[in-house]
């Protein structure tokens, strides 16, 4: 029997069951499958097409608990906020400079802020960030003038999300934090990303608009979750 085999083995769960928010995440919590802090996984199955332009579904939400793990930002600043990055313990703060190491293959970052001015500078290595969902964007908070704000929230841990389309569904997937977190942060986690992924429904989309959500750890299995119920408890 494979490893993987034997951790699913233990963690005793059932297959067609829809579980509560609470009752998963408790499930996750109490049976370890890995050495390491899992990461507790949303995805979400979506009454949109995203191949149309007025039922695009991205965003991103503070999380009020964070994402437990360390999140490495990165700063492209000049001057006063170029000091205000450092002051907030930006992993790197820089301008030409940043373009020049991202180009020779560096890419030990998670987040990517600039100031407005900046935008320029960071379009020179747009084709390394953009595939890795990296650039920064206006309507995540990543372009701004309060750099020191930006850094701050994103450290804490953000979820970015974004539906692609599998099919006639789009589908969501995001982290809302890890294991040692413990139930009730993971639960307030989890209501925040679905109210913000709620607000967030086109009005053009008709019918059903959460259709499915799923709740999984790293190495643990996927169990679907009661939605009757999920935004409300």
């Amino acid at each position: 029997m494979s490893k993987k085999s034997k951790q699913y083995r233990a963690f005793k769960f059932e297959k067609n069951k829809l579980y509560s928010v609470e009752e998963a995440l408790r499930l996750f919590v109490q049976h370890k499958t890995a050495k390491f802090d899992e990461s507790i996984d949303v995805a979400v199955s979506l009454g949109v097409d995203t191949q149309q332009s007025n039922q695009q579904v991205r965003g991103v939400v503070a999380l009020p608990h964070g994402l437990a793990k360390p999140v490495r930002v990165i700063v492209f600043a000049k001057g006063e906020q170029e000091q205000k990055a450092k002051e907030v313990q930006a992993d790197a703060v820089g301008s030409e400079d940043l373009v020049q190491k991202i180009k020779d293959g560096w890419l030990e970052f998670d987040r990517v802020i600039a100031t407005p001015d900046q935008m320029s500078v960071v379009s020179k290595v747009a084709p390394i960030l953009g595939p890795r969902g990296l650039m920064p964007n206006p309507k995540l908070g990543t372009v701004t003038t309060d750099v020191a704000k930006a850094v701050t929230s994103e450290k804490k841990g953000k979820a970015s999300f974004r539906a692609g389309q599998s099919g006639k569904i789009g589908l969501v997937h995001s982290s809302i934090g890890r294991r040692s977190l413990g139930v009730e942060k993971l639960k307030d986690n989890y209501q925040a990303f679905m109210g913000e992924l709620t607000r967030l429904k086109p009005a053009s989309s008709k019918g059903l608009y959460v259709r499915q959500v799923s709740l999984s750890s790293t190495m643990g299995p996927s169990l679907t979750i009661d939605t009757s119920e999920s935004l409300t408890k």
